[in-house]
C-alpha cells in the first residue's frame, strides 16, 4: 500500500510540477491560439503517460488521467482543456480497443476522459468566468469527474455486474481520492505562484461575498444533505433485506437438511458439495462431522456463542477466519448445524445499489447544481451586474445612461423604477442649475460692477489708462482697482486670491475694500498693505491669501512708490527701448502669516513709459499640448504692438492669450491693467 500511494502522489507531483512551470511561462499569453493548443497537447500527452504509467493495485491499474483535462480547462483555456481531454480519450479507446491495454473499462475510462475536458471547458465559461477555480471547487470538480468515471464502469458492464463491481470496488476510493486531492494541491500551488492568495483565503464581509457563492454554499448543503440522507436509507433498507433474504435461505436450507436428516438420510458430499451454501453438522464436543471443515474442531468460546443462537434470528459473526451471516439450528443429541453464507455474497447486492446510488446521485447532483448556477448567474446575477454598471455610471454622472434589462417582470421594472428616478433626478438637477445660474449671472454682475470701468479722466490727460479681467468661472478671485487719493495721485491696484469661484471672490472684496480704504486714509503702499494683511487675517479659518501689488502715481513729478506682496513681476516699458520685466522686490501674499516685511521701491516715469501688471492666469494659460503661455510670449506681444494706445495693447494681449489657448477652457482667471505716462500734471 505504501508504494501505492507514493506512486500516485508522484503522478500527482508531476501534474503540479509541469503547472507550475506552464502558469510563469504561458501565464500572459495563455488565451493566444497557438499556446491554446500547445497547452492542450502538453496536457493530453500528460494524460497518455498516465495511461501508459498507472499504478498496479490489487490486479488493477490506477491513474489520475482525467487531471490533464481539468487542469488545462480551468486553470488556462477552456479550449486546451477540450483539446487535452479529447487527445487523452481517444488515445484511451485506441489503446484499448485494439492493444488490449485496460480493456474490460475502455468505453468508461475514453468517455469519462473526454467528458472532463467537457466538463472543465463548461464549468470555467459559464461558472467561473475563466477565473482560477478556489480550491474547494477544484476539489469537487475531481471527485465527480472520478465518481462519473466509476459510474460509467457499472453502466456498461451491466451483464456483467459482479465484474463491474469488483473493479469499481478496488478502484474507485484510491483514484476518486487523488485525483481530487491532485486538484486541490493544483489549486493551491496557482494560486500562491500567481500571488492571489490574501484574496482567496482573507475572511472576508458579508458585504464583498457575491450573491452567487452565497446561493451556491446554501443548494451544496442542501443537496448533499439530501444525497446523505437518501444513501442512507437505501443502505438501511439493503441492509434489513440482506439480512431478511439470508435468513429465508438459511432457515430453509436448515429445514431441508434436518428433513433428510430425519428422514434417515445422511449428510453425503452431495449436500457437502452441491448447490448449498456452507453448513457444519457440529457434535456438542465442537467436532465438524460433516459439511465444510469437516474434521476440525471449534474451540469452546465459538461453541458456547454457537449454542447460544440455536433457534434464534440469524446473526453475523465471524466463523473460520471470514465475516459471515450465520444459522444455527439444533440435531438430536444436542448437536447442531450451522449454516452461513459469507458476508461478502450475502451484502454484494446492497454494496453495489450503495455504489451505483452514490454515484448516480453524484453524478446527478453535480449536473442540477451546475445547471442551477448557470442558471442563476445568467438570469440574476448577470442582469444585477449589468444594474450596476448603469448604476455606477450614473452615480458617477453620466445621467443620460439607461438601465435596459428587461428579461423578466422584476428586472424590467427595476430598470423603469431606476429611468423614472433619475429622470425625476435630472430635473431636479435642472432647477438647481437653473437658479444657481441666476444667481452665479447676479454675482457676477455685482463683482463686475464693484470694478471700475470708466478708464477716462477729463480733468486728467496726462495719463492713459485700461484694465480687463475675464475669470475662469462666472465669478473669480482676480481684481483691479485705480482710484485718486489726491488731486494729483492715482493708485493702481491688482490681486490674485487663492482659489476661484464663490469663495474667491467673496475674499476678493473683502481685500478690494480693505486695500481702497486704507489707500484713502494717505498711506503709503507698504502701510496699506500691512494693514490690509491685519485686516485679512482675521476671521480668515477657509486661510485664504492673496497676492498684491500696488502703485502710487504722482503725476505733478512722474514718481510711483510701489509694494510687492507675492504678486507677478510688472512689465516695464521705457520709451525708445524694449519692454522687460521689471524684478521687485517681493513678500508673501497677503493673508500667508501675521506680520509681513513689506519692501517699498519707487519708479520714475518720463513721457511715453508704461508699466503692465497681470495676474498668474496670463503666464500659466495652457494650450492642447499642455504647453504654459509664458511671460516671454506676453512681453512679445507687447513689444509688438507698443506704439499702439493702451486699450489696443491689452486687447491684443488678451487676444494672443485666447489665440494660444485655442478653445482650452480657461484655468485661471485672467486680469490686466495698463497705464501709459503721457505728460507731467501741474496741482
Amino acid at each position: 500500500m505504501f508504494e501505492v500511494i507514493t506512486k500516485m502522489l508522484l503522478a500527482i507531483l508531476l501534474y503540479i510540477g509541469i503547472t507550475a512551470i506552464l502558469w510563469k511561462k504561458f501565464y500572459d499569453t495563455r488565451n493566444n491560439r497557438s499556446t491554446i493548443i500547445l497547452i492542450g497537447i502538453i496536457y493530453g500527452m500528460l494524460s497518455i503517460f498516465s495511461t501508459h504509467a498507472g499504478v498496479d493495485y490489487v490486479n488493477m491499474t490506477l491513474n489520475v488521467r482525467d487531471m490533464g483535462p481539468l487542469i488545462s480547462g480551468l486553470f488556462f483555456n477552456p479550449i486546451s482543456g477540450l483539446i487535452a481531454g479529447f487527445i487523452g480519450g481517444i488515445e484511451r479507446y485506441i489503446v484499448g480497443t485494439y492493444f488490449g491495454v485496460g480493456s474490460y473499462t475502455t468505453i468508461a475510462c475514453s468517455v469519462s476522459t473526454c467528458l472532463a475536458g467537457i466538463l472543465a471547458y463548461v464549468i470555467s465559461v459559464k461558472l467561473f468566468y475563466r477565473h482560477i477555480p478556489t480550491p474547494m471547487y477544484a476539489l469537487f470538480v475531481g471527485i465527480v469527474i472520478e465518481v462519473f468515471h466509476m459510474y460509467a464502469v457499472l453502466v456498461t458492464h451491466r451483464d456483467d455486474a459482479n465484474m463491474a463491481f469488483s473493479v469499481v470496488n478496488i478502484c474507485a476510493p484510491p483514484m476518486i481520492i487523488f485525483t481530487a486531492v491532485g486538484m486541490l494541491i493544483t489549486s493551491l500551488s496557482v494560486i500562491a505562484i500567481s500571488g492571489k492568495w490574501e484574496r482567496y483565503f482573507k475572511a472576508k464581509d458579508k458585504s464583498e461575498i457575491p450573491i452567487s457563492f452565497t446561493f451556491q454554499k446554501g443548494l451544496f448543503v442542501v443537496m448533499f444533505s439530501l444525497i446523505v440522507l437518501n444513501i442512507a436509507g437505501m443502505f438501511t433498507l439493503q441492509n434489513e433485506m440482506a439480512y431478511q433474504n439470508a435468513d429465508t435461505i438459511l432457515s430453509e436450507q436448515c429445514d431441508e437438511l434436518i428433513y433428510w436428516h430425519n428422514m434417515g438420510e445422511t449428510f453425503s458430499n452431495e449436500y457437502e458439495e452441491g448447490t448449498y451454501y456452507p453448513f457444519c453438522y457440529i457434535n456438542q464436543d465442537g467436532r465438524i462431522e460433516i459439511g465444510k471443515h469437516r474434521g476440525e474442531t471449534i474451540n469452546e468460546p465459538v461453541l458456547r456463542v454457537l449454542q447460544g443462537k440455536v433457534g434464534q434470528d440469524c446473526f453475523e459473526y465471524r466463523i473460520f477466519g471470514e465475516d459471515a451471516i450465520c444459522k444455527v439450528a439444533a440435531v438430536e443429541d444436542e448437536n447442531i448445524l450451522l449454516s452461513y453464507i459469507l458476508a461478502e455474497d450475502a451484502f454484494w447486492y446492497r454494496n453495489s445499489q450503495v455504489y451505483e446510488m452514490t454515484f448516480a446521485y453524484t453524478t446527478l447532483f453535480a449536473v442540477v447544481f451546475l445547471l442551477i448556477t448557470i442558471m442563476l448567474n445568467q438570469i440574476v446575477v448577470k442582469n444585477i451586474d449589468k444594474v450596476n454598471a448603469s448604476l455606477n455610471l450614473i452615480t458617477s454622472g453620466n445621467l443620460d445612461e439607461v438601465v435596459n434589462v428587461r428579461n423578466s417582470s422584476e428586472f424590467n421594472s427595476l430598470s423603469d423604477d431606476i429611468n423614472e428616478t433619475v429622470t425625476s433626478l435630472k430635473g431636479y438637477i435642472q432647477d438647481v442649475e437653473n437658479r444657481i445660474e441666476q444667481e452665479l449671472l447676479f454675482a457676477e454682475t455685482i463683482q463686475m460692477s464693484s470694478l471700475p470701468r470708466n478708464f477716462i479722466f477729463p480733468s486728467h490727460t496726462g495719463f492713459e489708462l485700461y484694465a480687463l479681467m475675464d475669470p475662469a468661472k462666472q465669478v473669480g478671485g482676480d481684481f483691479y482697482d485705480f482710484f485718486f487719493v489726491d488731486v494729483n495721485k492715482i493708485a493702481f491696484v491688482i490681486a490674485d486670491v487663492s482659489g476661484k469661484g464663490i469663495p474667491a471672490s467673496l475674499f476678493m472684496m473683502r481685500a478690494k475694500t480693505a486695500i481702497r480704504s486704507y489707500a484713502q486714509t494717505q498711506r503709503s503702499p507698504k502701510e496699506i498693505l500691512i494693514k490690509t494683511n491685519a485686516s485679512l487675517n482675521e476671521g480668515n479659518d477657509a486661510q485664504m491669501f492673496v497676492t498684491a501689488w500696488i502703485g502710487i502715481l504722482n503725476l505733478s513729478d512722474g514718481k510711483m512708490v510701489c509694494a510687492n506682496a507675492g504678486h507677478e513681476y510688472p512689465i516695464l516699458y521705457r520709451n525708445g527701448e524694449s519692454a522687460s520685466l521689471f524684478k521687485d522686490q517681493h513678500s508673501l501674499p497677503l493673508a500667508a502669516i501675521d506680520e509681513l516685511n513689506i519692501k517699498e521701491y519707487e519708479i520714475t516715469f518720463n513721457p511715453g513709459d508704461i508699466i503692465f501688471v497681470y495676474t498668474d492666469g496670463v503666464p500659466e494659460a495652457i494650450n492642447k499640448d499642455k504647453e504654459q503661455y509664458s511671460t516671454d510670449r506676453l512681453l512679445k506681444v507687447i513689444n509688438a504692438n507698443i506704439s499702439d494706445d493702451i486699450t489696443t495693447l491689452l486687447l491684443k494681449s488678451k487676444e494672443d492669450v485666447d489665440e494660444f489657448a485655442d478653445g482650452v477652457d480657461q484655468f485661471d482667471d485672467i486680469t490686466m491693467l495698463g497705464f501709459k505716462f503721457i505728460t507731467y500734471e501741474k496741482g
